[in-house]
C-alpha cells in the first residue's frame, strides 16, 4: 500500500484547506448537568452589555492579527448561549462582520437548550443573522431527562423544535445514548423518532463518565447503576449508523450525522485543521500566522477573562507555537474522524510519516482504506478508531 507523496504547498497557506471560522463562548447555565465537563457557570445575574463590550473587544484584536481572511462560520458555544440577549447576539455578529469579510453561504450556529427557547427570542436571533441552532435535547422521554440533570422535560423539546423549525432553515440536536437501564429496543424507537423530527443535522454521543463531574464522583462510589456495557454500547452505535443511513442521513464524523451538504460547516474547520478565532472564558483557537501556528487559550474563569479583556486588552491565558510534529498529531487525530480521511500529501508535508507494515495490516484487518490521497477509516475500523490512531501515531 505505497502512500502518495508529500505536499508541496506551503505550510503557512495549510489553514485553508480547513477554512477560518470564529468560536464564541458564552460560559453560562441555568444548572450544571451531571455529566458536563465543559467550562459552565451558574451566574445570578449577567451584565450583558459588559459582556458584550469585551467579546467587541477581543474580536477586533484578532481581527487586528488576522487581516483580510474571509470568516466561513461562527459558532456561539457554551455553556447555554440561548441565555444570551438578542441584542448581545447581534452585537458580536455585527463585530465579526467589522472585523472579516463574510463568506457568501457564512454559517452562524448557536447552541440552545429547549428550557430557553421563546419563539420572540429564537425570531430576534434570526434577525440578527443566525441561521443554524444547535438543539441539546439529550433524551426524549421524561425519566431519562432527569436522570441526565436537565431542565427540560420531552414535551418541551418537541416544542423547541416546532419553534426552531419556524425560525432557522437548519436545525441540529444532540443525544446521549448508553443511558441507564437502556437497552438496544429502547435506543432504535428513540432514535427513530428524533429522526422523525430532524431537519438536516444530528450528533449522537455516547454517555461518558468525567472525572470532576457529578457523575463521575457518583460512578467512583458505586453509582450510577445500570449503565450499559462495552459490548452493548458498541452494538448502540452500529444501531446508529444503521438507522441514520437509512433516513438519509450517513455518518460523515464518528457522532455526527447529516444531509449531503448539510454538515457542520464549523466543526469542519476543526476537523479538517483550519484556522478559528477563539474569544471568551476558556476559548480554545488556532491560528496561522507569519510567525507559525499558534494555539490560544484564553482565561478559564469567567471574572478572569472579563477582567483581562478589561484591563489588559487581551483575554489569552497563554499562546504556544506548534511544531510540525504537534501539527501533524493533530491533523492525524482530528481528520481521521471523518468519513472523508486524511490527506496524506499534506500531512506528510509536515515530515510525518505513515508506517508502510501497519498500514497494510490495517488494510488487511479492513479497518482502513487508502484511494488515491485519502487515508479514512472503514465502517468497520470506526468504532476502534482509537486503536487505528495509536498504530498510526506510533
Amino acid at each position: 500500500m505505497p502512500a502518495p507523496a508529500a505536499s508541496t504547498a506551503p505550510l503557512a497557506e495549510d489553514w485553508r484547506a480547513g477554512g477560518f471560522g470564529l468560536y464564541v463562548h458564552w460560559p453560562f447555565c441555568a444548572a450544571k448537568c451531571p455529566y458536563c465537563d465543559f467550562n459552565s457557570h451558574v451566574a445570578a445575574a449577567i451584565e450583558q452589555g459588559r459582556w458584550l463590550a469585551a467579546y467587541r473587544a477581543e474580536i477586533a484584536r484578532l481581527g487586528r492579527e488576522t487581516p483580510g481572511r474571509v470568516l466561513n462560520s461562527i459558532f456561539f458555544g457554551g455553556g447555554t448561549p440561548s441565555l444570551m440577549a438578542p441584542e448581545t447576539v447581534a452585537g458580536v455578529i455585527e463585530a465579526a462582520r467589522a472585523a472579516w469579510p463574510f463568506a457568501n453561504d457564512i454559517e452562524i450556529t448557536l447552541e440552545a437548550n429547549p428550557t430557553s427557547v421563546e419563539t420572540g427570542r429564537f425570531r430576534a436571533y434570526a434577525d440578527a443573522g443566525v441561521n443554524r441552532v444547535s438543539m441539546g435535547v439529550q433524551a426524549l422521554n421524561d425519566d431519562d431527562l432527569r436522570r441526565l440533570g436537565r431542565m427540560h422535560s420531552a414535551g418541551e423539546a418537541r416544542a423547541a423544535f416546532d419553534i426552531a423549525r419556524d425560525c432557522f432553515t437548519r436545525v441540529s440536536f444532540d443525544l446521549i445514548y448508553a443511558r441507564q437501564d437502556q437497552d438496544r429496543a429502547h435506543w432504535r424507537r428513540e432514535l427513530g423518532e428524533a429522526l422523525g423530527m430532524a431537519v438536516d443535522h444530528l450528533s449522537a454521543y455516547q454517555l461518558t463518565i468525567e472525572p470532576g463531574t457529578a457523575f463521575g464522583a457518583r460512578h467512583a462510589k458505586g453509582g450510577l447503576k445500570g449503565l450499559p456495557d462495552d459490548d452493548l454500547s458498541a452494538d448502540m452505535y452500529l444501531d446508529t449508523q444503521e438507522i441514520c443511513a437509512a433516513a438519509g442521513m450517513p455518518t460523515y464524523e464518528i457522532s455526527n450525522h447529516a444531509r449531503p451538504g448539510a454538515e457542520s460547516r464549523h466543526n469542519l474547520i476543526y476537523w479538517r485543521q483550519g484556522d478559528w478565532a477563539a474569544v471568551g472564558p476558556g476559548a480554545h483557537g488556532r491560528l496561522t500566522l507569519p510567525s507559525g501556528r499558534w494555539a490560544t487559550e484564553a482565561h478559564l474563569a469567567p471574572g478572569a477573562w472579563l477582567e483581562a479583556v478589561e484591563a489588559r486588552g487581551n483575554g489569552d491565558s497563554q499562546r504556544e507555537m506548534l511544531g510540525l510534529s504537534d501539527r501533524a498529531l493533530e491533523y492525524l487525530l482530528m481528520s481521521m474522524r471523518l468519513v472523508e480521511g486524511l490527506d496524506v500529501p499534506r500531512y506528510l508535508a509536515h515530515g510525518a510519516e505513515l508506517p508502510q507494515d501497519r498500514l497494510m495490516n490495517l488494510a488487511e484487518l479492513g479497518l482502513i482504506s487508502l484511494r488515491g490521497d485519502r487515508l479514512a477509516a472503514t465502517a468497520a475500523g470506526r468504532p476502534v478508531l482509537n486503536a487505528i490512531l495509536r498504530e498510526l501515531a506510533e
